[in-house]
């Protein structure tokens, strides 16, 4: 097709978009010409913006590293990663679900820990937390044998990774529910932090005045053959960014009660006070197990 006015250009497009043979590509590529051809014509892009915009998503591809995704940054930055994980659960957006964002800091190969022990693998100064949860279907049923891998930051608001100071795998830990669907084990509170922003991310938050912390969560990722695989986060309420998350992933059902006590722990004496526990139910879906590509190794 000969183009002849800047409308030639969408048709000629979308006619050969209509040429892919998969129909969800097909689908996906014509909406995606459709919205995208109609964005440039609303805020009229200039040549310069387009230049710019194609230089920033180079550097947020080069900005790949074993340790960091500064894409998956963007696109909780942007409120996408939430958008994409509630329409896609909890009935189809209908109603509340345990799924939230995988963020950029999972790892594959958690060490196993037995219920009840310690995710704790280097010196790691805090108040001790107490988690005790339990994974559930939708109807309530308990669900045994699941896999539970969980993960946070340290006290000072870094992941392992992040942290020459800390262990191999410090705060990482993976469990399996028992017979009611139960895990429990013992970490530090951990605290919120700010996510990296010495790259495309952190100008574009400076630039709209934007913090750049999360509130403290607790990750967890559930696998069990018969279920979708369940991502969540539980986050601290008495966080003062609980109402201004930079990723956007903080929902109503995915608000933890992290409490605090003052008194001697009733099982260990040793433990220092205050000390704080964490009761939460997961509720996971039916569907496909199928593990994450992991964002960072």
């Amino acid at each position: 097709m000969v183009i002849r006015t800047q409308e030639d250009v969408t048709a000629a497009v979308l006619q050969v978009m209509e040429q892919t043979a998969d129909d969800r590509l097909r689908e996906i590529l014509t909406a995606l010409v459709k919205h995208l051809h109609a964005f440039v014509r609303e805020v009229r892009l200039t040549e310069p913006e387009f230049r710019e915009a194609t230089a920033v998503l180079n550097e947020i591809g080069q900005l790949q590293t074993d340790s960091h995704n500064e894409f998956v940054l963007m696109s909780g930055s942007l409120g996408v990663s939430t958008l994409v994980c509630l329409l896609n659960n909890g009935d189809q957006g209908q109603t509340e679900t345990s799924q939230s964002l995988l963020g950029p800091f999972w790892r594959l190969n958690s060490p196993r820990v037995e219920n009840g022990g310690t995710i704790i693998r280097s010196d790691t100064p805090g108040s001790p937390l107490f988690v005790h949860a339990r994974v559930v279907d939708a109807q309530g049923r308990s669900i045994a044998g699941a896999e539970v891998d969980v993960w946070h930051a340290s006290p000072i608001g870094l992941y392992e990774n992040q942290d020459p100071d800390q262990a191999e795998m410090n705060l990482r830990g993976k469990f399996t529910t028992d017979a009611e669907g139960r895990f429990w084990f013992s970490t530090v509170k951990m605290v919120g932090y700010p996510i990296p922003v010495d790259g495309v991310v952190g100008r574009l938050l400076k630039t709209q005045g934007r913090h750049p912390y999360r509130p403290a969560h607790l990750h967890a990722l559930i696998f069990k053959e018969g279920y979708k695989t369940l991502i969540s986060q539980v986050f601290d309420p008495s966080d003062p960014n609980i109402d201004s998350d930079v990723q956007f992933g903080v929902t109503s059902a995915l608000t933890g009660d992290f409490v605090r006590h003052d008194e001697p722990h009733p099982d260990d004496p040793n433990v220092n006070v205050p000390w704080f526990s964490l009761e939460y139910t997961y509720v996971m879906e039916p569907g496909e197990a199928v593990l994450p590509r992991a964002p960072i190794k």
